[in-house]
């Protein structure tokens, strides 16, 4: 079943003109990566889906209600997660207290806690820890779970390996592998090899407009089809 639904949205910042026409679907149970280089407009695609950047015309549909003209929080309340570039954790709260605000249900706070804390195991081990003393992928682990104790039918992240570790980047994927049972994902990833392990199905942005699209099983990271639109 279709739970997204992006038909031929165009975004604008003032009279910048950043997405062209952009087209894309994810089913449920799907993870979607959105790939491309810096600056042609994936993070903006995001923010398209949440109502932050309305477009000015195209269609935004979530399990076939129409999301554009609606609030940002509607967007949130309707299901749909956001994991931001910038993690946005409560740096001065504990991951446990971090986890908390973000169940919307006060009475589902001790199944959500065993939830995350059955994902991701260090963050049982660090509950009591400052967010802000983490490490930048322990950070990112507690960014992921509190988009899964949300409660969301969908989460969109963005670039969730960016500055991290190599060894650092392998945890994180395995904490979306996990997380990807639980609730569809809209991946942007630079870490072209992570995005398609991760994947189902992946589309290519450049200059705002949809270049490519298929199966992640069908190419590989050295794949000139995908690096052309990729490299530098």
């Amino acid at each position: 079943m279709t739970l997204l639904e992006v038909d031929d949205i165009h975004t604008y910042y003032g009279q910048s003109h950043i997405l062209e026409g952009v087209s894309l679907d994810i089913a449920d149970g799907e993870v979607v990566a959105l790939l491309g280089r810096n600056g042609v407009g994936k993070t903006t695609t995001m923010r398209s889906i949440l109502q932050l950047t309305p477009p000015r015309t195209g269609s935004v549909r979530f399990r076939g209600e129409e999301l554009v003209g609606k609030q940002t929080s509607e967007v949130a309340a309707a299901g749909i997660g956001w994991i931001p570039e910038d993690r946005r954790i409560f740096s001065q709260l504990t991951v446990e207290e971090n986890l908390r605000v973000s169940v919307p249900d006060p009475d589902g706070v001790a199944n959500a806690l065993e939830s995350a804390f059955d994902t991701f195991p260090i963050l049982e081990e660090r509950r009591g820890q400052d967010a802000g003393t983490l490490s930048g992928g322990q950070q990112q682990m507690l960014a992921i779970a509190r988009g899964l104790v949300g409660d969301n039918d969908l989460m969109l992240v963005d670039e969730p390996s960016e500055g991290l570790a190599p060894q650092i980047v392998a945890d994180v994927g395995e904490a979306l592998l996990k997380a990807s049972q639980e609730v569809p994902l809209l991946l942007v990833e630079q870490n072209l090899q992570m995005a398609l392990d991760l994947a189902d199905r992946f589309y290519v942005l450049d200059h705002g407009q949809i270049v490519d699209k298929g199966d992640a099983a069908a190419v590989s990271a050295e794949d000139d089809r995908l690096r052309r639109h990729l490299s530098a």
